[in-house]
Protein backbone atom coordinates (compact mmCIF):
# COMPACT_ATOMS: atom_id res chain seq x y z
CA UNK A 1 0.00 0.00 0.00
CA UNK A 2 1.49 3.30 -1.03
CA UNK A 3 1.53 6.43 1.07
CA UNK A 4 -1.15 7.97 -1.14
CA UNK A 5 -3.53 5.06 -0.60
CA UNK A 6 -2.81 5.07 3.11
CA UNK A 7 -3.61 8.78 3.40
CA UNK A 8 -6.95 8.44 1.57
CA UNK A 9 -7.88 5.37 3.58
CA UNK A 10 -6.97 7.05 6.87
CA UNK A 11 -8.92 10.22 5.95
CA UNK A 12 -11.98 8.13 5.12
CA UNK A 13 -11.62 6.04 8.28
CA UNK A 14 -11.10 9.01 10.58
CA UNK A 15 -14.10 10.80 9.08
CA UNK A 16 -16.26 7.71 9.50
CA UNK A 17 -15.14 7.28 13.09
CA UNK A 18 -15.81 10.97 13.75
CA UNK A 19 -19.32 10.56 12.38
CA UNK A 20 -19.91 7.45 14.45
CA UNK A 21 -18.55 8.59 17.81
CA UNK A 22 -18.72 12.41 18.01
CA UNK A 23 -22.37 13.11 17.35
CA UNK A 24 -23.05 16.03 19.65
CA UNK A 25 -23.82 18.75 17.11
CA UNK A 26 -25.43 18.54 13.70
CA UNK A 27 -22.73 20.75 12.19
CA UNK A 28 -19.99 18.30 13.25
CA UNK A 29 -21.90 15.42 11.66
CA UNK A 30 -22.25 17.43 8.45
CA UNK A 31 -18.53 18.24 8.45
CA UNK A 32 -17.69 14.56 8.86
CA UNK A 33 -19.97 13.71 5.93
CA UNK A 34 -18.29 16.36 3.81
CA UNK A 35 -14.82 15.04 4.62
CA UNK A 36 -15.94 11.51 3.70
CA UNK A 37 -17.20 12.74 0.34
CA UNK A 38 -14.06 14.82 -0.21
CA UNK A 39 -11.78 11.83 0.42
CA UNK A 40 -13.86 9.75 -2.01
CA UNK A 41 -13.66 12.54 -4.60
CA UNK A 42 -9.89 12.87 -4.33
CA UNK A 43 -9.42 9.10 -4.48
CA UNK A 44 -11.58 8.85 -7.61
CA UNK A 45 -9.75 11.79 -9.18
CA UNK A 46 -6.34 10.23 -8.63
CA UNK A 47 -7.45 6.74 -9.72
CA UNK A 48 -7.02 7.26 -13.53
CA UNK A 49 -3.53 8.63 -12.90
CA UNK A 50 -2.64 5.62 -10.77
CA UNK A 51 -3.93 3.15 -13.37
CA UNK A 52 -2.40 5.18 -16.22
CA UNK A 53 -5.54 5.30 -18.33
CA UNK A 54 -5.98 8.05 -20.85
CA UNK A 55 -9.77 8.22 -20.80
CA UNK A 56 -11.23 10.84 -18.45
CA UNK A 57 -13.78 9.72 -15.92
CA UNK A 58 -17.01 11.60 -15.24
CA UNK A 59 -17.50 9.92 -11.83
CA UNK A 60 -15.51 12.47 -9.77
CA UNK A 61 -17.60 15.31 -11.21
CA UNK A 62 -20.80 13.45 -10.32
CA UNK A 63 -19.52 12.85 -6.78
CA UNK A 64 -18.66 16.54 -6.45
CA UNK A 65 -22.12 17.54 -7.71
CA UNK A 66 -23.88 15.26 -5.24
CA UNK A 67 -21.60 16.57 -2.50
CA UNK A 68 -22.69 20.13 -3.23
CA UNK A 69 -26.34 19.07 -3.15
CA UNK A 70 -25.76 17.23 0.13
CA UNK A 71 -24.07 20.27 1.65
CA UNK A 72 -26.93 22.56 0.64
CA UNK A 73 -29.54 20.18 2.00
CA UNK A 74 -27.57 19.70 5.22
CA UNK A 75 -27.23 23.42 5.80
CA UNK A 76 -30.95 23.93 5.12
CA UNK A 77 -31.75 21.22 7.70
CA UNK A 78 -29.33 22.85 10.13
CA UNK A 79 -31.03 26.23 9.81
CA UNK A 80 -34.51 24.72 10.07
CA UNK A 81 -33.66 22.62 13.12
CA UNK A 82 -31.94 25.54 14.84
CA UNK A 83 -35.00 27.71 14.30
CA UNK A 84 -37.45 25.10 15.60
CA UNK A 85 -35.41 23.54 18.44
CA UNK A 86 -33.19 26.44 19.43
CA UNK A 87 -29.87 24.60 19.03
CA UNK A 88 -28.12 22.07 16.85
CA UNK A 89 -27.54 19.45 19.55
CA UNK A 90 -28.45 16.05 18.20
CA UNK A 91 -29.76 14.78 21.55
CA UNK A 92 -32.57 17.38 21.39
CA UNK A 93 -34.03 15.79 18.27
CA UNK A 94 -36.62 13.14 19.06
CA UNK A 95 -38.08 11.32 16.10
CA UNK A 96 -41.00 9.99 18.14
CA UNK A 97 -42.41 13.48 18.79
CA UNK A 98 -44.46 15.16 16.09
Amino acid sequence: MTLLHLSFFSAFTLSSLGLAFHRTHLISALLCLESIILSIYIALSIWPIQTQTSSPSILPILILTFSACEAGTGLALLVASTRTHGSDHLHNFNLLRC
